[in-house]
């Protein structure tokens, strides 16, 4: 169970995220964090990550704080995600390298990971020299292999092609059929649409609406996020262009 409660962050005395309350749906439902360029859905998702530090407020995980075991639980995929210059495979292991686990342990993890995101056949390949698509998969293999209880992605298909978009897409519905808590950032409202189970809605650093999925899409709440599905540019709070 992800929950904000008074949640806010500043930055040189300006307010980036308001003082946002709410409570999302534990797993296996999925929750797509959207909203206009700027809004803050970045910022908002890497404070319920624990990357980030809020102003005031606080995240709560299954009603407690993170600690500084959080890394154990939540694993975080970057719109870019840096490549390291070694195989893909050892790529992988990299990111099991702070687990306590044993060879034996590394070694399934790594080849399970990489099965599952159809890489194994590149296992040797550089990982710098993938197309963008492999190294989506590759970021979500990195992720995926530590066993998270909660996947944060921010905009993991942003400049894909469909055929890399269903990949990830598809990716990512395996790892929430096997109860990790997904919760998505995107700009694609057809991507939230396929794979959403509510919406956290954002403008100008307030999380506007949070609902679910199927009401969210039919009949939203506030103007905004109307605005918003109607294709209209929002400005600032409250502005709405025709």
């Amino acid at each position: 169970m992800l929950e904000a409660q008074d949640l806010a962050f500043e930055r040189d005395g300006r307010r980036l995220v308001g003082g946002v309350t709410f409570r999302l749906a534990p797993a296996p439902a999925l929750t797509a964090v959207m909203g206009p360029n700027g809004s803050g859905k970045t910022l908002l998702v890497m404070l319920l990550a624990a990357l980030a530090e809020p102003s005031a407020g606080k995240v709560l995980w299954n009603g407690t704080p993170p600690d500084h075991q959080a890394h154990h639980i939540r694993a975080f995929v970057f719109q870019r995600p840096v490549m390291l210059r070694r195989s893909v495979e050892a790529n992988v292991r990299h990111a099991l390298s702070t687990l306590p686990l044993s060879p034996g342990e590394v070694r399934a993890r790594t080849a399970a990971a990489l099965d599952l995101t159809g890489l194994s056949g590149l296992s040797t390949r550089p990982a710098p020299v993938l197309s963008g698509g492999e190294q989506a998969r590759l970021a979500l293999a990195r992720a995926l292999a530590r066993q998270p209880k909660l996947l944060f992605l921010d905009e993991p298909t942003a400049n894909l092609d469909p055929a890399a978009t269903a990949a990830v897409e598809s990716i990512a519905g395996e790892a929430q059929g096997r109860g990790v808590k997904i919760v998505l950032v995107t700009h694609d409202i057809g991507q939230a649409r396929r794979l959403a189970d509510e919406v956290v809605f954002m403008n100008a650093g307030w999380v506007v609406e949070h609902a679910p999925a199927e009401a969210f899409f039919a009949r939203a709440r506030s103007p905004e996020a109307r605005a918003f599905l109607e294709g209209r540019i929002l400005i600032g709070p409250g502005d709405i262009t025709c």
